[in-house]
C-alpha cells in the first residue's frame, strides 16, 4: 500500500461473528460510494503505523456503500490481527489500499464449488453473493472445529441459504466433508475455489485434482506459509551489490536479507500485495505468493522475497 493509493475510511460497525472473529463495516468518510471491487478481492489495512495486512472482502460486490472484512485474532501470530481486535471500534478512522483481486471468480462456469476452512470463507462469501446475483449454480461448504468457531453464519445463511453446508470437526461423522466423493459427482465445467489453512488447502487440492483439471482449481490461503516441511537452504546472490546471502530452512528470503543489512520495501508480508516483488536474473523461484499470475510464475523472472523460496541452490536477484 503506497501513500498515493491509500485512503481513509471509517469503521461504521463492528460485529463479533464467532470465537475470536470480528467483522468490520468500513465506509467512506464523506458517505459516498467506495471504489468498486470484484468477488474474491482483498484490501490492505494499516493495522498499525507502517504495518499493513491483507483481508478479503466478504460483502456483496454490488453494494458500493461499504467494505466488509472479518479478522480472526491470532495471539501467536505477528501481531496484526491482535492490533485490529484491540484497536478497531465503531467510529475509528483507518487507512486502506484500493481493492485488489488475486483470487478472481470465473463467472461463466456452469457450476462453482466454494470450500472454506474457518476464516477462509471470507472471499467465498463475496463469490456466493455475485453468483447468486447472476443466477449461477453454486454450493458453499464451510469446515470448522466447532459451531462456535464458525464465522459469519448469519451472513452465509442470508447469501447462500440452502446452498451452504456447515461441516464440524466435533459433529457426527456423517456430516464431515468428504471432498473426494463430492468432487467425483461435480457436473462438467465446474470451477472450485478453496481458501483456508495450509494443511486444509493441500488436502483439498489433492482431492479435487482427481476430478477437475488444474485450471479449474483455484486456491487462496489467508495465511500463506513461507516455510514448508522439507525446505532446503539456498543462496541468494544480489547482482547489483555483489553479495551472497545464505537462506537457511525456516527463514524467509526477506528475513535473511534483513539479517545481512539489506532492507526491502514490504507491506503485507503475505505474498498478496506485490510491494516486494523482485526481478530474478538466474535460478528457479519456488513461488508461494498470491500476487503473480500463472503466466508470470511460469516465466520465473519475478519472485516475492517475503514468502517465496528457490528450487535451485542459487537464486540471483536484481538487487
Amino acid at each position: 500500500m503506497t501513500g498515493r493509493d491509500a485512503f481513509a475510511v471509517r469503521v461504521e460497525q463492528r460485529r463479533e461473528v464467532a470465537e475470536r472473529v470480528a467483522s468490520f463495516d468500513l465506509v467512506a468518510l464523506d458517505g459516498r460510494s467506495l471504489p468498486p471491487f470484484t468477488a474474491g478481492a482483498h484490501v490492505e489495512l494499516e493495522v498499525e503505523p507502517g504495518k499493513t495486512r491483507c483481508y478479503s472482502l466478504h460483502g456483496d460486490p454490488a453494494d458500493p456503500s461499504r467494505y466488509r472484512i472479518a479478522v480472526l485474532r491470532e495471539d501467536g501470530g505477528r501481531g496484526g490481527s491482535r492490533a485490529v481486535h484491540e484497536r478497531l471500534r465503531a467510529g475509528e478512522v483507518v487507512r486502506i489500499g484500493p481493492p485488489r483481486n488475486a483470487f478472481p471468480l470465473d463467472e461463466a462456469a456452469p457450476h462453482s464449488l466454494l470450500v472454506g476452512g474457518g476464516i477462509g470463507v471470507t472471499p467465498l462469501l463475496s463469490m456466493a453473493a455475485r453468483l447468486a446475483a447472476l443466477g449461477r449454480s453454486f454450493e458453499l461448504h464451510l469446515c470448522c472445529r466447532t459451531r462456535a468457531a464458525a464465522p459469519l453464519l448469519g451472513d452465509i445463511a442470508a447469501i447462500a441459504g440452502s446452498r451452504a453446508t456447515l461441516h464440524l470437526d466435533d459433529g457426527p461423522p456423517e456430516q464431515r466433508l468428504d471432498l473426494a466423493a463430492l468432487a467425483a459427482g461435480l457436473p462438467p465445467g465446474t470451477h472450485a475455489y478453496v481458501c483456508g489453512p495450509a494443511g486444509f488447502m493441500e488436502a483439498a487440492r489433492t482431492a479435487l485434482a482427481a476430478a477437475l483439471p488444474t485450471a479449474a482449481i483455484h486456491m487462496e490461503s489467508f495465511a500463506p506459509a513461507a516455510v514448508r516441511g522439507g525446505d532446503e537452504a539456498f543462496t541468494v546472490r544480489l547482482a547489483q551489490r555483489g553479495l551472497d546471502v545464505s537462506v537457511p530452512a525456516g527463514v524467509t528470503v526477506l528475513e535473511a536479507l534483513g539479517g545481512a543489512g539489506v532492507v526491502l520495501d514490504t507491506s503485507c508480508e503475505q505474498g498478496m500485495c506485490g510491494v516486494c516483488a523482485t526481478r530474478v536474473l538466474d535460478g528457479v523461484p519456488d513461488h508461494r505468493d498470491y500476487f503473480l499470475s500463472p503466466a508470470e510464475r511460469q516465466r520465473g523472472d519475478v519472485m516475492t522475497p517475503c514468502c517465496s523460496r528457490s528450487l535451485t541452490d542459487l537464486l540471483v536477484l536484481d538487487l
